[in-house]
């Protein structure tokens, strides 16, 4: 592949997360290393990678020899074992005190070689980290390029991958044909399994990259959303919004969401991963705040101002206005209230002053003033820049 432009953007905004990781590399695959350290920083991100390409190198890395080299199986395993190594040398007891997350990336492949091979030409890969296991697997059609144009796409996978770990966006797509797709499973840690299947109802994330149960998270000043992706003004807000609460910051990401599509938990990881180095983020079930309230009581819900009309429009209670206000009470009852940014809308900035407040309930909505905070950036629009820089190229 050139190293082109967007290659280099994507590279460049992996190493400026805190995300390290160990990679270990076989049979092909490994010209990504050699992207990853082609922009300054790389240090940031890799801690370390191996060429698996004997089997005495492959039993040293798993400690037996497979049967086959290149296998989902096999990538799952090389990733254990890599994120093993990122775990030792991120918490060696000689090393510089870290909250950095980390994780293991293994990829395997068979590509062309000076002689004829009757199986396929493929590439698994597959990443390990607190979240559980990602795996990826691409299968190539055989005569479309010739050795060196394969070892780029099998190697292109691994920025794509580790993009979605560090919870980096907007990866460019791969230059595959029309036969060709890559797939993607997901097999999550026990704790976002029980969130994801009802038996939770809330997982921390820490900015370490680490899940907890989060039972002991206490009040928060809470920014809920999809950050799909995060942007500088959820941060700006997020900031802003402890300081005058007092409350430490928590961004929670609903996996059910009143107003949206359910998101999915490998999604959700990826979202997650974003905040690194960051805050902390709450993965729940809970669309509507009276459930957060229950959640986490005692807690100022920070929303922009369209989602403050929507928690007063009885619309979304099936039309039931006492719903509502019973919704309202819930919060109330549980220490809760909301603390309300405001909006640009049409090209008019919009705040509480404009929302038609009940009687009885007002002392639970406190605005923020545009002084205090304005920033319109928008996810929407990012998210429209991406596919607009996917169709130039």
């Amino acid at each position: 592949m050139p190293f082109d432009e967007s290659a280099l953007d994507l590279v460049t905004r992996i190493h400026a997360t805190p995300h390290k990781a160990v990679l270990a590399f076989a049979g092909a695959g490994s010209q990504a290393l050699a992207w990853l350290h082609a922009v300054g920083g790389s240090s940031r991100t890799v801690l370390a990678a191996v060429d698996i390409y004997s089997t005495q190198s492959m039993r040293h890395l798993l400690g037996f020899m497979p049967a086959k080299f290149t296998s989902r199986r096999v990538a799952r395993l090389m990733a254990a074992a890599a994120y093993d190594l990122a775990r030792d040398y991120t918490l060696a007891a000689d090393a510089p005190a870290s909250s950095d997350p980390f994780f293991g990336l293994g990829s395997t492949a068979t590509i062309a070689t000076d002689r004829a091979k009757r199986g396929d030409h493929r590439v698994a890969t597959a990443v390990r980290d607190s979240f559980g296991t990602v795996r990826y697997a691409l299968t190539l059609e055989k005569g479309a390029r010739d050795r060196n144009e394969e070892e780029e796409l099998v190697s292109l996978v691994v920025p794509g991958a580790t993009a979605d770990a560090c919870g980096v966006f907007g990866a460019p797509g791969l230059p595959l044909e029309a036969s060709e797709e890559l797939t993607r499973s997901y097999r999550p840690s026990e704790l976002l399994a029980a969130v994801e299947r009802g038996a939770r109802e809330l997982v921390e994330v820490r900015p370490d990259g680490q899940i907890a149960s989060g039972d002991d998270l206490g009040p928060r000043a809470v920014l809920s959303g999809s950050f799909n992706p995060v942007h500088q003004g959820h941060l700006e807000l997020a900031a802003v919004a402890a300081a005058r609460t007092g409350l430490p910051a928590l961004f929670e990401l609903p996996l059910i969401n009143a107003a949206k599509d359910p998101i999915a938990l490998y999604e959700a990881r990826k979202r997650a991963l974003q905040f690194g180095g960051i805050g902390t983020v709450a993965l729940t079930r809970s669309p509507l705040f009276e459930q957060k309230a229950r959640l986490l009581p005692g807690s100022v819900f920070v929303v922009g101002v369209d989602t403050a009309e929507r928690v007063l429009d009885k619309r979304f209670y099936d039309g039931d206005e006492e719903r509502m206000l019973a919704s309202l009470e819930t919060v109330r009852r549980h220490g809760c209230r909301f603390l309300v940014a405001g909006r640009e809308r049409g090209g008019q900035f919009r705040t509480l002053a404009q929302v038609a407040l009940p009687s009885g309930y007002r002392d639970l909505f406190e605005s923020l003033n545009e002084v205090e905070f304005r920033n319109d950036i928008s996810s929407t629009e990012i998210r429209r820049g991406w596919r607009r820089a996917e169709v130039a190229r």
